[in-house]
């Protein structure tokens, strides 16, 4: 195989230098696991198709290109209508690039010959796509390994590798989706420098945010910040999803900032901020939420709210190690949120009996946390044998799975006062006996809260790789550093 100790990718100035040794050792990781798996055919081939280029609609204006994330995860490559393949007994690497025509470079810039690609990526060989076919047929493969498997977090399908004259190949698409899932799953040292990078470029950026808000802004000024700061001091052209920028009412939406609700509402004073954002480097993501008071200084209410869920995000990271099953830390989150509604007066009775009617779903429907790497859904989460749990709350994890030494996870309790779901939890008589209705009054139109942070599940614990201020002591400090500071960009001349 192609030496790559020396090659690398950065965006430059300060940012991070990722080696492309990150993706040999995951090549290598996979050919040893397709090599122990003993329904996978001997002399076989991995054969990957990387993301293609696409337009808006029907315009020709490109759409701005990110890497299909299994391509990336083998092969760190960035450009687009790439195809890859590994030669699973030595483990030798191909890459097949588009053969462009002259004009490109009129418009699109230098056309790199194979060599170029050989050397930037660290594989064994370049050719280009037209003549796939015929290199395939000359390594004699007994099979072509394809891509094919569902995505348990969208219900989509991998797109499968194919070409003209795959029909001459025997093709198996069954076996290389697990153990590939499998491989993403466990993240290695290298990819872990990675994700500790997106969470400290992610998390300077939600204090640049906390820093600026003022009463009167828009959701997307702050969005547009914590973008701004990513890109510019992290290099990170992406983020790894649409931000969720709720105030308000807005913080009980639970993927606000869609089309229908775009981030554009003006912060009010007493708003609560709900801010859900993460960027992404070299297709690497993070994923964190930090809420806080508009105004700089958290209300009784909301601080009782916001420390419930704190106490619960603790003692989930205190609970967790490998060996853990993540439903149950999903039950310990619940818990603690209704232990403490129930301290604050929203609940009443025993906490026991409202855990039997799932009461805590009421207040948190979502999953407790997901897999994070290449995707901020990452893949894994519900292999063969691992079952959706079909109970309120628990149905809407995004893995049910026990944990082990170098997952890497979201651990996002919340706690929000939803109408849709707070109105027919009243009506029902199993769940009204335990809220009292006037104190919970109090809460109708308070929003939501939700904290967020990403950890790496270690020999004996876990690594907390988020690093914003947490308690209300150290929000409240945070943003009266920030009070001096300008508000926002200068208005635009009226002329």
């Amino acid at each position: 195989m192609a030496a790559t100790a020396q090659l690398s990718f950065s965006m430059g100035n300060e940012t991070l230098q990722v080696p492309m040794a990150v993706f040999s050792l995951n090549r290598r990781r996979l050919c040893q696991r397709l090599k122990d798996n003993v329904n996978v055919p001997k002399n076989g081939i991995v054969l990957l198709q990387g993301g293609e280029q696409s337009q808006r609609y029907c315009t020709d204006t490109d759409n701005v290109f990110r890497q299909e994330s299994f391509f990336h995860w083998t092969f760190g490559v960035t450009e687009a209508n790439i195809y890859g393949a590994i030669e699973v007994a030595s483990g030798k690497t191909h890459l097949f690039i588009p053969k462009l025509p002259e004009n490109y470079a009129v418009w699109m810039g230098t056309i790199h010959p194979p060599n170029f690609f050989k050397d930037k990526y660290g594989v064994d060989k370049v050719h280009y796509t037209c003549d796939i076919a015929q290199v395939l047929k000359s390594l004699k493969p007994n099979f072509l390994l394809t891509l094919h498997g569902l995505n348990t977090d969208s219900g989509h399908t991998t797109r499968e590798a194919a070409f003209d004259g795959i029909s001459e190949f025997s093709v198996n698409n069954t076996v290389l989706y697990p153990d590939m899932v499998e491989c993403r799953v466990i993240k290695t040292d290298l990819e872990m420098e990675i994700l500790r990078y997106t969470n400290r470029i992610s998390s300077e950026a939600h204090k640049e945010v906390m820093k600026a808000v003022r009463v009167g802004m828009k959701e997307y000024e702050l969005e547009s910040l914590f973008e701004h700061y990513c890109y510019k001091r992290g290099g990170m052209r992406h983020t790894s999803y649409t931000c969720i920028c709720g105030s308000g009412i807005n913080s009980a939406v639970l993927h606000y900032g869609h089309a229908s609700a775009p981030n554009d509402k003006t912060i009010l004073d007493g708003d609560l901020c709900l801010f859900d954002m993460g960027g992404e480097y070299y297709c690497y993501g993070s994923d964190i939420t930090c809420t806080f008071p508009a105004n700089g200084q958290f209300t009784a209410d909301q601080r009782a709210i916001y420390e419930a869920v704190l106490r619960s995000s603790r003692a989930v990271m205190q609970a967790v190690r490998p060996g853990v099953a993540w439903p149950d830390m999903h039950r310990l989150a619940d818990r603690v949120h209704l232990e403490e509604l129930t301290k604050i007066g929203i609940l009443q009775g025993s906490v026991e009996n409202m855990m039997k009617v799932h009461l805590g779903a009421v207040f948190m429907p979502h999953g407790l946390g997901h897999f994070l790497g290449c995707d901020v859904h990452d893949v894994g989460g519900y292999p063969e044998g691992v079952d959706r749990i079909e109970e309120p709350g628990l149905r809407s994890l995004r893995t049910a799975r026990v944990l082990l030494e170098g997952m890497v996870l979201t651990i996002e309790p919340g706690i929000y006062f939803i109408q849709h779901l707070l109105d027919p939890a009243l009506a029902d008589p199993a769940q009204a006996c335990f809220i009292n209705a006037d104190i919970l009054g109090r809460f109708r139109g308070f929003g939501g809260v939700r904290i967020e942070d990403d950890i790496a599940v270690t020999t004996n614990g876990m690594e907390l790789l988020t690093c914003v201020p947490r308690s209300v002591e150290e929000v409240e400090a945070l943003m009266a550093e920030g009070a001096g500071s300008a508000k926002s960009f200068e208005p635009l001349d009226s002329q």
